[in-house]
């Protein structure tokens, strides 16, 4: 699988990051099947949270032997120092691993939030100590919704995050302000040297109907075709990689497409972000 440069961190990427959302609820043994997908796909990066139900506690048993194989990367909800440090604690010992290789302010979805964590005894505070005592390499930043490339631009401004991580698809860029302030925060990026991750990529849009046919809290593309032209848009913006679907069934066509990638050229990318105003976005 095609890997890219993680920004200033020495890391390539794989163009697929494994996204440990997909562990929300699931057993060892089928979350054990699942890393032998990642693994054997070639994937070396992954991307975990507290807030994934079950994901730290099932790729925990993983990493005293795979440590070296993933670039580790985890994140805290808290926006107080105190917060933070003990969700990192708890995070580093459920994963058992002595320290990330980044470690990221998560659904920092509002400007209030940004607010926060960079304040005066905000989180910012604490993830730079833990940084200073070797328990993170790297400091990032994520999240979603309609005004999130707007907030990690301004992140930007405010501190020299080595990472973000915001919403990239078709249907999302049909939104001409969003597409304005993400391809802005793309050019950044790039002339900054920060790695940029991509999720909801394979995003269709809201759940439509009662019945939920993947585990995601989105309606995704299902068929490979769509998942394919879907990934294929994403990764042809200057960006690292993109986070897979929080779906076990997915998964494995998400990695499929990945491996598949063939770069879009513009006249197409523009073709499908005009046929996404015919879908309702995820976030309006």
């Amino acid at each position: 699988m095609q890997t890219r440069a993680f920004g200033r961190t020495g890391h390539d990427s794989t163009i697929a990051i494994f996204g440990a959302a997909a562990f929300w609820e699931i057993s060892q043994a089928n979350a054990d099947k699942v890393m032998e997908q990642v693994i054997e796909a070639g994937v070396n990066h992954i991307d975990v949270a507290p807030s994934y139900g079950q994901a730290e506690e099932r790729i925990g048993p993983w990493m005293p032997r795979e440590r070296e194989r993933f670039f580790l990367g985890c994140k805290t909800m808290e926006r107080s120092k105190d917060g933070a440090w003990n969700e990192m604690q708890r995070s580093l010992k459920l994963l058992q691993v002595k320290s990330f290789d980044l470690y990221q302010f998560h659904a920092v979805n509002t400007f209030e939030d940004l607010d926060k964590i960079t304040m005066k005894g905000g989180a910012l505070e604490a993830v730079l100590e833990s940084q200073k005592a070797g328990l993170t390499k790297f400091i990032g930043i994520t999240g979603h919704g309609v005004d999130a490339p707007a907030i990690y631009l301004e992140a930007l401004r405010r501190f020299e995050f080595d990472s973000i991580l915001f919403p990239l698809n078709f249907v999302q860029m049909a939104n001409s302000a969003y597409r304005k302030n993400a391809e802005e925060l793309i050019a950044v990026c790039r002339e900054r040297q920060v790695g940029t991750m991509v999720i909801k990529t394979t995003t269709k849009g809201p759940w439509q109907n009662e019945k939920h046919t993947a585990t995601t809290w989105y309606e995704p593309f299902e068929k490979m075709d769509e998942i394919q032209r879907a990934v294929d848009f994403a990764l042809s913006y200057d960006v690292t990689g993109l986070c897979t679907a929080g779906d076990t069934r997915i998964l494995p066509l998400i990695l499929k497409a990945c491996q598949s990638f063939m770069p879009m050229d513009e006249a197409t990318r523009e073709t499908m972000i005009e046929s996404g105003k015919t879908f309702e976005p995820l976030f309006p």
